[in-house]
């Protein structure tokens, strides 16, 4: 369970980091442009240095669906890398939410040498997960940018173009910031 007042918390820190890029409620946003405002390099599985080929297959062509994005600091510096097999879509929501830990202040990931010679990756707990999904989403579709694209157009899949983010994503923050019940109350009382 989130803490209270945090879904509200979210929205205004989305809105402070959206306007800190120049972008208004109803704009996409382009995570990219996040990250370089948040100071975070993003790469590809492809951008890692010598990293064999052997392992960007494994980890874009034979274990593709078994992550999306990882945080890493590095000396000073956080590193993000995204799956590049994924759709665009999932590609900018993977990396909103790795900027949402970051912006929660959420401590990044780490890798550890196995006494077998693995690679281990610690991951954040399930309530840190909860929080960086809720503020991920409000970065990409923020409430009042949603409720303003929702009044112009209420077709679901134009607007999840619109914002460049899945259908599933959009019909969720539909769901949790209440626009679409919101909506259908003010035309039914207009009509009334």
């Amino acid at each position: 369970m989130m803490r209270r007042g945090f879904k509200a918390s979210c929205e205004r820190v989305a809105a402070d980091h959206r306007h800190a890029i120049g972008l208004r409620p109803e704009d996409p946003l382009d995570p990219e442009l996040l990250a370089q405002h948040l100071g975070v390099t993003v790469w590809w599985p492809e951008d890692v240095p010598d990293l064999p080929q052997d392992s960007v297959d494994q980890l874009v062509k034979k274990d593709a669906d078994g992550w999306s994005a990882v945080t890493l600091q590095v000396g000073s510096s956080r590193l993000t890398i995204v799956n590049s097999a994924h759709a665009p879509t999932r590609r900018r929501s993977s990396l909103a939410h790795e900027l949402a830990h970051l912006i929660l202040d959420h401590r990044p990931s780490r890798i550890d040498l196995s006494a077998q010679g693995l690679l281990v990756l610690s991951t954040f707990e399930g309530d840190e997960e909860r929080e960086a999904d809720w503020l991920s989403g409000a970065l990409l579709v923020p409430r009042d940018g949603l409720m303003r694209a929702y009044w112009r157009q209420q077709d679901e899949a134009c607007l999840a173009g619109h914002f460049g983010v899945s259908l599933v994503l959009l019909r969720w923050r539909l769901r949790m910031t209440g626009v679409a019940v919101q909506a259908r109350r003010a035309n039914t009382r207009r009509r009334a």
